[in-house]
């Protein structure tokens, strides 16, 4: 009896921290900062396990400075805010607090794209508007600037700019996809030259165009590729690339390791995250109260959680948006 209690008092002794139950390194993990807990998750697989099982969860951060602004893109961990009762429109970092301001601009709709991150000399924000079939309106600005810039251009082609349109910024030019589809605008910020080019529309099928199908229309771009994903409640996502040569867009099954979180108003890709899918598209749509996005894998071809789908006439698409955080950031304090 004696040796049998020694034994198991040399075994208790002997147990190391990556033995504790699941259960309760959940419980531990739970109670970490989020840098604490990022660090608790690199000592063993179990340990990786239940800390990420609790990092994914919905943290609610209240900034009443933005009090009536609409958000209108990211870029950088930056946000580009508007603010239609006073027509200030201004950068905001959530992570530093930062603010940086613009002149004030009268925006006919919630259309903006920029390069880079306003601390950086190359920042150009870029906006569109429709004035008739054969004539756009673009205004660009840049943090330095004391007024906006704005020119009037004809189309070679009818394009109809609205809000619904995709921009995004790719090899140093602004690219604007119409909302059919059959037009993608391209502005030279440099040589301040517009061009619209006929590009077929990326062939999906006819239940991809039902109600509300624009609000499941996203673009992005990724090392000078630009891809654009086409989403429909009842149906997989389908991805595509911009063939850049021969202006056309060509069906990918694969993404090559990339990650795209797709929203209305910003859609931005990235690689090798931590504890998140590749070659999957997240939605920004969370699901089992704030532990869980939706996504769609390339791969195994299916939603995550299974049976779950994003149908975004559903959701109002300017209320939700994504933003890459910058690199070491920890928590919010």
């Amino acid at each position: 009896m004696r040796r049998a209690r020694y034994r198991k008092k040399e075994n208790l002794e002997l147990q190391t921290w990556s033995e504790l139950p699941i259960e309760l390194l959940e419980v531990i993990s739970s109670r970490l900062s989020l840098d604490d807990n990022i660090r608790a998750s690199a000592v063993c697989k179990r340990w990786h396990s239940a800390a990420v099982s609790v990092r994914r969860r919905f943290h609610t951060v209240d900034f009443p400075q933005l009090n009536g602004s609409r958000v209108c893109y990211t870029k950088g961990g930056w946000l580009l805010l508007y603010r239609p009762r006073t027509l200030r429109v201004f950068f905001f970092n959530p992570f530093t607090q930062e603010v940086v301001k613009l002149p004030r601009f009268e925006l006919a709709y919630q259309i903006f794209a920029f390069s880079a991150p306003p601390t950086s000399t190359s920042c150009i924000v870029f906006t569109i508007k429709h004035v008739n079939p054969t004539v756009v309106a673009i205004s660009t600005c840049h943090p330095r600037a004391q007024v906006w810039t704005t020119v009037q251009y004809q189309n070679r082609l009818p394009f109809v700019s609205s809000i619904w349109n995709k921009l995004v910024f790719c090899n140093d030019l602004f690219y604007c996809q119409s909302l059919t589809g059959y037009w993608v605008g391209v502005f030279n910020p440099q040589e301040r030259t517009w061009s619209v080019l006929s590009v077929p529309p990326p062939k999906c099928p006819k239940k991809f165009f039902a109600k509300n199908w624009w609000k499941g229309k996203f673009m992005t771009e990724k090392d000078g590729d630009i891809l654009v994903v086409y989403t429909c409640s009842t149906e997989n996502p389908i991805a595509f690339k911009l063939d850049q040569g021969n202006m056309v867009w060509e069906e990918i099954k694969n993404l090559d390791g990339v990650t795209v979180f797709a929203s209305f108003l910003t859609t931005y890709a990235n690689t090798n995250l931590p504890a998140i899918k590749r070659n999957s598209i997240y939605f920004s749509k969370i699901c089992y109260y704030g532990r869980q996005c939706i996504s769609y894998s390339l791969e195994d071809g299916r939603y995550h959680p299974r049976n779950e789908c994003h149908d975004w006439g559903e959701q109002d698409p300017f209320k939700t948006i994504w933003i890459d955080p910058p690199e070491g950031f920890a928590r919010f304090d």
